[in-house]
């Protein structure tokens, strides 16, 4: 088995569902895969959720999702909106969603 995380970025919708479709994939491999909201990819988790998005949907059951960063989500004014949808936050790295964690826990990252 192998680990891997995903560390979205980009706030682009079309983007991240690859996030989303990659990681579904490598998990039903048998992988443990992780993905973080950094960035402006902070504003999606509503839209996704309000869309009933089904990929969104199955990484949330499969416990893929492993939080949203502090701080940009702060910035980017959805602090409510993520609030609501109870993701974890996520804030070790000066307030923001650090790979220190995962990485010397052995995962590959891929940043979107």
């Amino acid at each position: 088995m192998k680990k891997y995380l995903f560390y979205g970025m980009t706030g682009q919708k079309m983007c991240f569902v690859h996030v989303l479709l990659n990681a579904l994939d490598l998990k039903s491999a048998g992988n443990d895969v992780k993905i973080i909201f950094e960035g402006e990819s902070v504003k999606l988790p509503p839209v996704l959720d309000k869309e009933a998005n089904p990929h969104y949907q199955n990484a949330l059951s499969m416990g893929l999702i492993a939080g949203v960063c502090l701080a940009c989500l702060i910035v980017m004014g959805v602090k409510d909106d993520i609030a609501r949808l109870n993701l974890p936050l996520l804030n070790d790295m000066n307030g923001h969603a650090g790979m220190r964690p995962y990485i010397e826990d052995g995962y590959e990252v891929f940043v979107f």
